[in-house]
């Protein structure tokens, strides 16, 4: 007898790491010991700065900490704040692109392309560089294990495309994702907070450059987002231009425009505004200090944190606002939120502190470094994907509507804003025209009525429906979202099995700003959408009736009298004279009257139907 030698040991490690991709810094921890730790290796920071230096003449691009040390340097050659470019195109970038130091284009295939020394990379491959960094730092600090599977964080906010250019970009780094896990969840989990049996937490994430509020609930063990706001454009580094504002308005009388404008001059002023900043959160007054030796020139300014509090209280409001609409959309009081949780280290500034206090009517959670919480998150969700005995379900949901486009260029939401995932929605569909043998498919993303005011995530087509007259074919369109927020969209036809299917990556994503204005935009303009809505629907219904009416007409002629043709006539012509310029309630009486003067055609219709069905057979056969 032979044998076959097979091996049936699983040598994979069930150590799984949990990485904060951030937008400033990143970091890496794993479950250890029973709980989750920060990894990096010993006398070395904690974070990895997510920032890449490229030095020129074919040498490999410097990424982390020294890449940040050569920007005060050679700005012009360093690229900050990476993740703002992923899942997006050239013209979604807007101001944003005068801080991008190299040439940005989109490529033929549509994705965002950074031109660098005459390369051209994508920012999923510089993300690849910045989560390669991170990941060899981590591993660096455990002496015999290197996990390759991970769990990355990202914004709440961050659509299909941002969460699929986040994965691709840890595969083109060697890494297997086990989860894409939404920031705020990921401090609650740090926390621990999952292991409450009921209670709504607010997550206030304040980080570099992005500002996240999350609504959560816990109930019996399920972790439910009930709410998301944000602003992209709000953070630490907003904290910081006012500092650098005082720095510029300081030394316009020595310096030339030029020269205050200058990439090198302003990195300084940075870092110069950052150091006071970092130490206001610890002391009461500090030094706002620069020199340019090249040209012997010294700013000096003491500030109070007072001072600071009052320059930055505009944006701190900004941060506010963000937490009354969540709690609007969750349908909660601050009164009601049982935890509160700072993430980022921009929530180290009292005034943020304060605020967050004052608002919520609670003290929050600051036992944790903020800095560092999302990471731990992470890692304590990867511990529990890789066999944790930690009991929880993740429930998130989705920022705005997913639907399909209709007859007249309305759409039909299948999937409702703040629907929890992961989700699936099966929904009926037909043809429009008789013999009609495939239907073309176009998903959006949205809250107004209509195709042209909402976002184009794909279009697709279902071929090989038999032909039929229209309204007979029957097709199933199934929306499925899984747990990491990828929509899946398939279509079948009934009658044949004939189906098709389409993952959705769209070209770019959605920022925050862009996901609240297409909010604010749903709210302003709610009456006007629902007559222009209103409008194509009836004009669809008249199309589809007077199809029906023609084509069933021709067959009874003879049977039916002069008056109640001549009504049917008028009212075949009232509805093709009818256009949708016209009020919903014009569009709608004449609907109405071709109903009304149809209903004898369908009476004989039926009685029709009726004879051919019963004719040849006995009365105890019917």
């Amino acid at each position: 007898m032979g044998y076959i030698e097979l091996n049936v040991l699983n040598n994979q490690s069930n150590l799984a790491m949990g990485i904060d991709l951030g937008t400033t810094n990143s970091l890496a921890a794993v479950w250890k010991d029973g709980r989750p730790v920060i990894v990096h290796p010993e006398g070395e920071a904690a974070s990895v700065p997510s920032v890449i230096h490229f030095p020129g003449e074919d040498k490999a691009p410097i990424v982390g900490r020294k890449g940040r040390d050569l920007a005060a340097a050679s700005p012009e050659r360093t690229l900050f704040s990476i993740k703002r470019l992923m899942g997006r195109q050239a013209a979604e970038l807007g101001s944003e692109l005068a801080m991008i130091p190299f040439p940005v284009k989109d490529g033929e295939d549509g994705v965002l392309r950074i031109q660098v020394d005459g390369k051209s990379f994508t920012p999923q491959e510089l993300s690849a560089l910045i989560l390669n960094k991170v990941h060899d730092h981590g591993c660096r600090a455990l002496e015999e294990e290197k996990p390759d599977r991970v769990v990355i964080t990202v914004p709440a906010y961050f659509d299909d495309a941002q969460r699929q250019a986040t994965r691709d970009s840890a595969r083109l780094a060697g890494l297997d994702v086990l989860r894409i896990v939404n920031e705020p969840t990921a401090a609650c989990l740090a926390y621990g907070l999952d292991q409450n049996k009921t209670g709504n937490i607010a997550v206030f994430d304040l980080g570099g450059g992005t500002f996240d509020i999350s609504v959560l609930s816990i109930d019996d063990g399920v972790f439910k987002v009930l709410s998301t706001a944000g602003d992209t454009h709000l953070g630490g580094d907003d904290f910081d231009r006012v500092l650098v504002n005082l720095i510029v308005e300081g030394l316009k009388g020595q310096l030339s425009e030029e020269e205050l404008s200058d990439p090198g001059f302003l990195t300084g002023a940075r870092l110069a505004a950052e150091r006071c900043k970092c130490a206001l959160s610890s002391d009461p007054e500090a030094e706002l200090h620069m020199v340019l030796a090249s040209r012997g020139v010294t700013f000096h300014k003491t500030i109070t944190r007072d001072e600071l509090d009052e320059l930055i209280s505009p944006l701190i409001e900004k941060t506010i606002d963000c937490c009354r609409r969540a709690l609007s959309d969750a349908g909660l009081k601050p009164e009601e939120v049982d935890e509160v949780v700072l993430v980022g280290g921009s929530t180290r500034v009292i005034a943020v502190r304060a605020a967050a206090e004052n608002f919520f009517k609670r003290i929050p959670h600051t036992e944790l470094n903020p800095d560092e919480v999302v990471a731990l998150g992470a890692a304590v969700q990867a511990h529990i994907l890789t066999g944790g005995s930690r009991d929880m379900l993740l429930l998130d949901v989705i920022p705005l509507s997913l639907g399909l486009e209709t007859v007249g260029g309305a759409i039909s939401k299948l999937v409702e804003r703040n629907s929890t995932i992961p989700c699936s929605v099966t929904e009926g569909f037909t043809t429009y025209a008789d013999n009609q043998t495939g239907i073309d498919f176009h998903i959006v993303q949205g809250e107004r009525e209509m195709v042209s005011d909402c976002r184009s995530l794909a279009k697709f087509q279902l071929k090989g429906i038999p032909p039929m007259p229209a309204g007979m074919a029957r097709v199933a369109v199934r929306f499925h979202v899984d747990a990491d927020g990828v929509l899946t969209v398939s279509a079948r036809e009934e009658s044949t099995g004939v189906s098709t299917l389409v993952e959705v990556e769209p070209m770019s994503g959605l920022s925050d700003e862009e996901v609240e204005r297409m909010l604010i935009a749903s709210i302003e303009n709610a009456a006007e959408d629902f007559e222009t809505r209103r409008n194509a629907d009836l004009n669809t219904e008249i199309g589809t009736m007077l199809t029906a009416t023609e084509r069933s007409l021709e067959s009874v002629r003879a049977a039916l009298d002069k008056e109640t043709l001549d009504d049917i006539e008028a009212a075949i012509s009232a509805s093709r004279a009818a256009t949708s310029s016209e009020s919903p309630s014009g569009l709608q009486a004449v609907r109405d009257e071709l109903e009304r003067a149809t209903l004898p055609l369908a009476a004989l219709l039926m009685n029709n139907v009726a004879k051919s069905a019963l004719s040849g057979k006995r009365l105890d056969e019917v």
